[in-house]
């Protein structure tokens, strides 16, 4: 297939530049995968869409604020992956701009050094290894100067560091350089809803990178080559998967990123049956043949990307196209901070 098959035409207005309030407050689409009929409905309603005994698994990983400015000079650091943690030292693998090997950096607050970087290697994929010391936590450093790692197409400040995580993302499971944004719109409310519906929830951990937001370069998207994530599955998930399977329930993916972390395990052959870990580079496109997840939440994504190809092997392209169209018809927000969709 080419990537072209994926295109559509998106008004820049409907890009949402801030998160709404409340956050259950989003609008949400309801697509019957098989028939393609569409229903209109807000978010906080989810809970009217399930059946008691379904199952929905959610990505609990933490976004960092992993965006940096030195004060020193002008340049730009993202924090991708941390390599080594030492006494007051820490060296993770970067990208940026202006971060010529051997350069050192400083962070200054309130008048005073904070942290300083050195870059120490360049990668043979152009990323940087940057070795950072410090007094004190790195993580409670990064609260006071990082900046969330917005994608490129929201140019309006955030000026609330929490909405770009989920309720439930969890501090020890902080590694993620975007947000699990299907996750966005759960609220206390809805998770109240859900229980009383006897809907269950269970939790993985992917930690989303930096590719999330790269496009696809190749005409034909089979040649694309997917970034790689890790995950981490916990055995009391997979036991409650397990269970759901076998009682005839629907496992549920909360994102593209609990579908693509349920799938890779699914594609080995084992099955999701115990504790597992492991990276996934799985490229889901039309003609995918699902094994572990039975429906989706997920937002809107752009144009020719690699989520919404993923949504086209859900319920085709044809259908998706076609409810993108409802969409932008409708007046839905679209992108991270956008909208919801719900793929049954």
């Amino acid at each position: 297939m080419l990537k072209s098959d994926f295109y559509y035409e998106l008004p820049e207005e409907l890009i949402a530049q801030t998160p709404i309030e409340p956050r259950d407050a989003s609008r949400l689409m309801v697509i019957n995968r098989v028939s393609g009929e569409i229903k209109h409905d807000y978010f906080y309603n989810i809970a009217d869409y399930l059946d008691k005994g379904d199952l929905l698994v959610m990505n609990d990983s933490k976004v960092l604020p992993a965006r940096l400015y030195p004060t020193n000079y002008e340049a730009e650091v993202l924090l991708l992956e941390q390599k080594e943690l030492g006494d007051n030292t820490c060296l993770w693998e970067c990208i940026g701009r202006n971060l010529k090997q051997g350069r050192v950096f400083e962070f200054v607050d309130e008048g005073k050094k904070i942290m300083s970087g050195e870059v120490i290697e360049i990668l043979p994929n152009a990323n940087r290894l940057i070795r950072f010391s410090y007094e004190g936590d790195f993580f409670g450093i990064l609260d006071i100067i990082g900046n969330m790692p917005l994608p490129p197409y929201i140019t309006e400040k955030l000026t609330d560091k929490s909405r770009y995580n989920t309720v439930y993302a969890k501090d020890d499971k902080a590694g993620s350089a975007a947000a699990p944004t299907a996750g966005l719109h759960f609220t206390n409310r809805v998770f109240a809803n859900l229980e009383s519906k006897g809907v269950d929830t269970a939790w993985l951990t992917l930690h989303v990178g930096i590719g999330t937001f790269r496009p696809v370069k190749v005409d034909k998207i089979e040649e694309h080559e997917m970034h790689s994530e890790r995950y981490f599955v916990p055995d009391d998930t997979a036991k409650k998967i397990a269970d759901c399977k076998a009682r005839g329930n629907r496992v549920v993916a909360v994102g593209t990123t609990s579908c693509r972390t349920l799938e890779a395990i699914g594609a080995s052959g084992k099955g999701v049956t115990e504790a597992t870990s492991g990276s996934t580079d799985i490229f889901i496109t039309p003609g995918f043949r699902f094994k572990v997840m039975d429906s989706l939440i997920t937002n809107f994504h752009l144009p020719e990307s690699t989520l919404l190809m993923l949504i086209s092997a859900v319920m085709t392209r044809e259908k998706a196209l076609v409810a993108y169209e409802e969409a932008i018809k409708e007046r839905y927000r679209f992108f991270s901070f956008g909208d919801s969709m719900l793929i049954l």
